[in-house]
């Protein structure tokens, strides 16, 4: 009984409940999604699907194109996410015209058409790729997913991949979006890196356009960037876009103009879309229209103008960090040096190798030890091995490092037609060679900065034409969307049951405006609020005055009298209105119950008019009436009391 009490109770410690289930492969799903698939990894900028395409197009390369489908098969050996997710990848890093040459419809990014089938486009590597992105003797290397391949880690690269093509992805809890660089700023910025400088990188876009990266902030989280179509006036009727922004397409483009169209926010006659090989909307305005007042309309109201926010997250070290594009630029550069450094200690142990092998091979031959009697008559390699290293112990000094058996097995295994050919002075040249190539892969070794300088200075000779920067950098002016909004709606209000807006078209007429636009509005109680254009909105009873209101405006001027109804006394102010909250009361008066407005004007350009103003018979009056010239108010804030009319009472 009591065993069988023990095996339930240790059957029972050994289950999970479901919550810790969820919680083990919540965390076990989010760790994969963001190490192996939505972001790329610091050193080679690149994702795991990205870098298994790159490696099997080198597997596979041998100068000609591949069918995308073949290269989708071969990749589908390291990628366990089937074929779709790989040609959608295929497709983005060959659009990007930088690692892959292409042949056939890729598609295009900027008309947002999308590739032939995979059957019918081919790919092969860049000489670019070839030279920058390959070494296998640097690669470090894994089991592939089911363990009968090997696949890199992270592929050499010895440039910065990441910021010259950009990234975007989602993963479980983060986001990552790195913007592109121009190439040639890239390779600089690395030199001037290697040079203790540090650069200041500004992205640079494949579509072109116009970007304000004042507020960058090097690629961080908080950062911003707007961008904007290239739009030129071709005559006062007619706008040309030739260059839209990063992130949109010729077609929502053409869809967002003719939404802000549709709802009046600008007025165009018709839109043509005449992009072939390059960009070319053409706008055709409406009569009367400005074209300069369109063309910050059509920034203001489509996608003419666009803002993104990047967010700069990479793998590194097997976790995701956030950076700055300046930090990323500075691992990669330093990243690269020290590849280039390996490559010069693989290069130098070759050559260290190959004089090794030519310096024993002389000494054999020379020397006649193939004719020893005693290395003639070894029966096996291990009595051949103990001759020749009799032989060999005279000239030990002269080689690097000892003689191994393996060495003497590639002497044996010579053939005698070219040892008897064997030219010693030939033999000597290649020698000279050899330690002349040693000598300057020291002197790189010694000068391993100046050498990784001279790297990137080739890379730009050799690559660097044609890529040009696309994007022209600009501080924007802001445009007040209310501003260029064309009037496209018109107010109406009822005083007496104090509703205001567009639907009320029985009443009285207040103005034409813009459903962007705000509505000032007075009321006989002596407050005033601000509101929304809207179809209809309720704002007070006994409305005095209605009309558009214009922002940071200090040319109007409201002048205004009225009476306490706590003491009777008349009071006068001019004021304007500013750095107020929308639909919020404010008051004009004391604010005691009672109080009664005898005067109200508005004055669009701060006008000073004369009023007059009429007393109650009184005995000590001899007159009941004088003349008031608002002239000689000052002009206050809205929430001044005023100056006294006068200390007798008012009418």
């Amino acid at each position: 009984m009591n065993d069988d009490l023990g095996q339930q109770n240790e059957q029972l410690s050994n289950i999970t409940s479901l919550s810790g289930l969820y919680e083990n492969w919540f965390l076990d799903y989010a760790s994969y999604v963001i190490l192996d698939r939505a972001v790329p990894h610091i050193h080679d900028g690149l994702k795991p699907v990205q870098r298994r395409i790159l490696h099997s197009l080198k597997e596979m390369d041998d100068g000609r194109f591949n069918k995308a489908a073949n290269v989708i098969g071969n990749t589908m050996k390291y990628h366990p996410h089937g074929d779709a997710s790989i040609g959608d990848a295929m497709v983005q890093i060959g659009q990007k015209s930088l690692l892959i040459d292409c042949q056939g419809n890729w598609g295009d990014p900027v008309t947002g058409d999308s590739a032939a089938a995979p059957r019918y486009i081919e790919a092969r590597l860049s000489k670019f790729a070839l030279d920058v992105v390959f070494n296998p003797d640097t690669t470090e290397w894994q089991s592939s997913y089911d363990g009968r391949n090997k696949e890199p880690v992270t592929l050499p690269v010895k440039f910065p991949l990441l910021l010259a093509q950009g990234a975007e992805g989602i993963a479980v809890g983060l986001a990552t979006k790195v913007m592109p660089h121009n190439f040639i700023e890239l390779i600089d910025a690395s030199i001037e890196i290697l040079k203790g400088n540090r650069p200041d990188l500004l992205p640079d876009f494949p579509t072109g356009g116009l970007a304000d990266c004042s507020a960058y902030n090097e690629g961080q989280r908080g950062g911003k960037i707007r961008i904007r179509a290239k739009i030129e006036e071709r005559d006062k009727k007619t706008l040309a876009i030739t260059e839209v922004p990063f992130s949109t397409t010729t077609g929502s483009l053409i869809d967002s103009v003719i939404a802000a169209n549709d709802k009046g926010k600008i007025r165009i006659k018709k839109i043509e879309d005449n992009t072939a090989k390059d960009v070319e909307i053409i706008i055709h305005l409406a009569p009367g229209i400005s074209p300069d007042v369109t063309i910050d309309a059509l920034y203001a109201f489509t996608d003419c103008e666009v803002s993104i926010s990047p967010n700069t997250c990479v793998i590194k070290e097997n976790k995701p960090h956030f950076m700055s594009v300046n930090d990323i630029l500075t691992e990669s550069t330093v990243f690269t040096r020290e590849l280039l450094k390996q490559e010069l200690e693989i290069r130098l142990a070759e050559l260290k190798e190959r004089i090794f092998f030519s310096s024993l091979l002389k000494i054999f031959i020379q020397n006649g030890m193939y004719k020893n009697p005693d290395y003639e008559s070894s029966g096996n390699f291990e009595a051949v091995v103990k001759v020749l290293n009799k032989l060999f112990a005279p000239f030990i000094p002269q080689f690097y490092r000892p003689i191994l058996p393996e060495d003497f097995k590639k002497l044996i295994d010579k053939p005698m037609s070219s040892i008897t050919r064997f030219d010693v002075k030939k033999a000597d040249e290649q020698m000279k060679s050899l330690e002349n190539e040693i000598k300057e892969v020291n002197k790189h070794l010694k000068h391993l900065t100046e050498y990784a300088i001279d790297w990137f200075i080739k890379l730009k000779e050799k690559f660097g034409k044609g890529r040009e920067r696309k994007t022209e950098l600009r501080v924007f002016d802001r445009v007040e969307a209310a501003q260029v909004a064309l009037a496209n709606v018109k107010i109406y209000l009822n005083r007496a049951d104090g509703f205001v807006g567009t639907a009320l078209k029985k009443d009285e007429f207040v103005g034409d405006c813009s459903d962007l636009d705000e509505l000032i509005v007075f009321r006989e109680d002596g407050k005033f609020l601000v509101t929304k254009v809207q179809e209809k909105v309720f704002v007070g009873k006994d409305i005095m005055h209605a009309a558009i209101f214009k922002k940071n405006d200090e040319r109007t001027v409201y002048n205004y009298i009225y009476k306490d109804g706590e003491t009777g006394t008349a009071f006068i102010k001019r004021f304007f209105v500013q750095g107020i909250t929308r639909d919020k009361e404010y008051d004009m008066t004391k604010g005691t119950k009672g109080t009664k407005t005898l005067y109200f004007t508005h004055n669009p350009n701060g006008e000073a008019e004369v009023v007059n103003v009429q007393l109650k018979p009184h005995t000590k009056l001899k007159k009941l009436s004088f003349d008031l010239d608002f002239a000689e108010v000052a002009i206050k804030g809205r929430s001044s009391q005023g100056n006294v009319v006068t200390k007798y009472p008012v009418k």
